[in-house]
This record gives C-alpha cells, structure tokens and sequence, in this order.
C-alpha cells in the first residue's frame, strides 16, 4: 500500500514538474504520454521485454551456478586459492563495460553476448558472497564434526554449505538486482532486439515516450526478479531469522 502511494506521489510529482516548466516532450514526456506510448506501441515492446528478460534469466542462472562452483572449489580446495582468488579478482578488475564489445566480436550479435556479459557481472557477488560464508562456519559447529570423525567433505556439504546458505542468500538477491546491467549493456553495444535495442532505437527518433515506456518495463521486470528471487529464498532458508520483521511485528507489553 505504501509503494503504491510513493508511486503515485511521484506521477504526480512528475506530471506537475512537466506541466509547470513547460518541457518538451522530446526531453522529458509527461505520464500521460508514456502510457499512451506504453498501450500502443505494447506489442512491440512486449516482443522486446521477452528478449530482455529471457537474456537475464539465463545470465543469472549461469552466473549463481558458476558463482558458485567458484566459492565450493575455494573452500574444498586450500591450495588452489593462492591461484583463484586473483583470477576471481581480476574478472572484475576491468570494467564489464569495456568488455563488452568484445564479447559481441567474440559471440555474435545475437542473445550469447548479452547473456555472457550478465554472468559476468553476477558471477562475482554470488561467489564473494557464498565464498565469505564459507569461511565463516561457526567453530563449534567444525570442532564437533571432527570429534564425530566426519570426513573434509562431510564437513564441507553437511556443515559448512548449510551454515552458509544465508550468505548465499544475500549474494543471489544482489545479483538479482543487477542481473539486468548486463543484458541491457550488451543490447547497447549491440544488438538486433531487447529493450536496451528499443531504447537506443527511440533516442535515435527522439521518442522520449517510447524510451521512458521501454525503461518502465525494464523496471518492472526488475522488480518482480528481485522480490520472486527473495521470496523463493526465504522459503528455501526458512531457519534464517528476519530481525527487522521479528523487532517490528513484537508487541509492547505494559
């Protein structure tokens, strides 16, 4: 209820800035002019939101599993972190943008170049995340695994994954968040669809209607990915506690 009160504050925030100042529309379209943008050129940009979107699902799910097929190689492997901690420093050394229209040269201008540049920019928090988790297994938890006799990898999938889920819990929701920097980037570089496609397409035409109704959508996508990837993990990791909502749902007493 909130949200949609903020939302609506600033629609008319916005719509009376435009009217006030007078703007034109080919800078800054009002709301009324985006939805008319938004319903009729809807079949377009439809087309247009499932290439985007079909583009960060597959980044992301690439770039959670190779996160983390990175943070459980560090953890199983104590030697080999002197030689993947820096390769996983370097990935992110150079900026993804500038890699970017490499990656176009190297895989083509269709959807392989986008999807690669989003596993880039999700690999890292997924695996820093997971990987951080990892190391900080609670030492109880480790001394009694080696008074039972467990076996280093008993340890590593029976103790040290479980306890450290919650970290990987927070690394999935930041790479939820900026799961669409990579397919849009990409789409800026170059591309034949996608909103990113649709926007650079409208700024050509200085449809500033159709490139706010483009980056609406994109918005919304957003939006339900992060809060469908927070809600699948708060049911997956049920015995994580959420103290905000414990402080704020406990009742006074007198």
């Amino acid at each position: 209820m909130r949200a949609a009160i903020s939302g609506i504050g600033l629609l008319l925030l916005w719509h009376g800035f435009v009217w006030w100042t007078e703007v034109p529309p080919f800078l800054l379209p009002s709301p009324a002019r985006v939805a008319t943008a938004l319903v009729d050129r809807w079949d377009i940009i439809l087309g247009h939101a499932l290439t985007t979107g079909t583009e960060i699902i597959l980044g992301l799910a690439l770039g959670a599993a190779l996160g983390c097929v990175m943070a459980l190689t560090l953890a199983a492997w104590p030697a080999g972190r002197r030689w993947l901690l820096p390769v996983l420093l370097v990935s992110q050394a150079v900026p993804v943008f500038a890699i970017a229209p490499l990656l176009v040269l190297w895989l083509g201008y269709g959807m392989a170049s986008k999807v690669a540049m989003a596993v880039m920019i999700i690999f890292f928090p997924v695996a820093t995340a997971f990987h951080d988790g990892l190391r900080r297994t609670e030492p109880g938890l480790l001394d009694l695994a080696a008074t039972m006799g467990a076996s280093p990898a008993a340890v590593l999938w029976r103790v040290r994954v479980p306890a450290a889920l919650p970290a990987l819990a927070s690394g999935l929701r930041v790479a939820a968040g900026v799961a669409p920097i990579g397919a849009i980037v990409g789409e800026w570089v170059g591309s034949s669809a996608g909103l990113g496609y649709l926007m650079l397409q409208a700024n050509g035409r200085s449809q500033a209607d159709v490139m706010f109704a483009a980056l609406f959508v994109l918005a919304l996508m957003s939006l339900a990915l992060w809060f469908t990837t927070d809600r699948l993990l708060r049911r997956a990791i049920p015995w994580q506690p959420d103290s905000l909502l414990s402080e704020n749902n406990r009742k006074v007493l007198p």
